[in-house]
């Protein structure tokens, strides 16, 4: 396999690495070029089981043995090797994981494809901050949610950070966006599925009694960081659904909601006589 050593920062062949940092030009330019930035060895092997496919490598020495597996699977793949130093100079940032692979992002998935089979959804709406959305993804895949659906305001799953905090949940869950938002919700009604809208509003339901009615096909409807669900996405659900608070704390952040929206709303279809298994 080819390996590049770097003996600078400057090199015509790195453009898909350079100012990994600014997120609004990341946001603009990755799934414009069509690649993604895959961060870390976990990460990295998550993402080739997924079926993705590297374009290039950027490494220091030191993690060459730690993904060693992954390079030899692409081997006509370019690796550049680097001191932390360069590769700091062309990322902007300190490698703390050694280890980048710029990758072909995958073609958006077809949302039929996407539902079938599944039992359990999750359905977010402008949900943009990447860590949020990373610890979104890597509860569903935790928690039994087969699928994630987002509007078409929501950040982007395969930016970096949420790639990272979701641990390569974003490769194993699938997902899809409702472009015609929020119109596309009345496909999951179509499709068999009750909604729940996680909201604090007036006539909602405990989550436990919801979850107690064991809908057969069920999405979890979850809204933006600060003002929670619009009143077109609330007016499309089944119910309106609430977390009981105490000690005068009134909600969580959305993506501990999930979390705990996602537990006790999972599938309880007997399996051998017991519980659906996560």
């Amino acid at each position: 396999m080819p390996r590049i050593r770097l003996e600078g920062p400057d090199d015509s062949r790195l453009t898909d690495y350079r100012g990994l940092t600014d997120s609004q030009l990341r946001r603009r330019t990755e799934p414009a070029a069509g690649l993604y930035i895959a961060e870390g060895p976990k990460v990295l092997r998550r993402a080739v089981t997924a079926g993705h496919t590297p374009r290039s490598f950027l490494l220091t020495e030191k993690w060459l043995p730690e993904v060693e597996d992954v390079l030899q699977r692409f081997p006509g793949v370019p690796a550049f090797v680097g001191d932390p130093d360069i590769l700091e100079g062309i990322t902007g940032f300190h490698l703390h994981r050694g280890a980048l692979a710029a990758m072909n992002r995958p073609a958006p998935r077809d949302l039929e494809a996407v539902l079938e089979g599944a039992t359990r959804v999750a359905v977010l709406e402008d949900i943009v901050d990447h860590t949020n959305l990373g610890a979104l993804f890597r509860s569903a895949a935790a928690l039994g949610i087969d699928a994630v659906l987002l509007s078409p305001g929501c950040a982007d799953p395969l930016y970096r950070r949420a790639i990272r905090v979701s641990m390569g949940s974003v490769f194993q869950v699938p997902w899809a966006r409702l472009v015609d938002w929020p119109l596309g919700l009345g496909l999951l009604r179509e499709s068999g599925f009750a909604v729940g809208a996680l909201a604090l509003t007036p006539g909602a339901v405990g989550i436990e009694e919801f979850a107690a009615e064991r809908h057969g096909r069920l999405a979890l409807l979850l809204g933006t960081e600060g003002g929670g669900l619009s009143q077109a996405a609330l007016a499309s659900a089944d119910a309106a659904v609430l977390i009981p608070m105490h000690g005068g704390v009134d909600s969580l952040n959305v993506a501990a909601a999930a979390a705990v929206a996602f537990w006790e709303c999972r599938d309880r279809t007997p399996v051998g006589g017991t519980d659906r298994p996560l």
